[in-house]
């Protein structure tokens, strides 16, 4: 019985790997669609998970609740720290700013 549970320990952990692997990859995609939609310039290697907590969505399952940091210039010259709120895989909130900031609406 031991080594089910380890079993089914190590398949969880591997399951949430592969998600927050696919979730990031997720919010450097947005991050860069949101930097050129405002002319801005994504730097590289700065998407990075800030926060990791359990949240309830609109249609009552529990989903992670994840906050990404990103850093952009304008010019080059200066850094900017820009942030995104995905609820699973659904971008709830994202900010840039002094540029724009916006809540996005569940539609579920």
């Amino acid at each position: 019985m031991d080594s089910l549970l380890l079993v089914g320990l190590l398949a969880g952990l591997a399951w949430f790997w592969l998600d927050s692997l696919r979730t990031r990859d997720l919010a450097i995609q947005l991050a860069r669609q949101l930097c050129q939609q405002h002319q801005l310039q994504l730097l590289d290697q700065t998407v990075s998970l800030q926060r990791l907590w359990l949240k309830r969505a609109q249609g009552g399952q529990v989903c992670w609740l994840r906050t990404y940091q990103f850093e952009f210039t304008e010019t080059g010259a200066s850094r900017q720290v820009g942030s995104l709120v995905l609820l699973g895989r659904k971008l709830q909130v994202w900010e840039l700013p002094d540029y724009a900031n916006r809540t996005i609406v569940d539609s579920q």
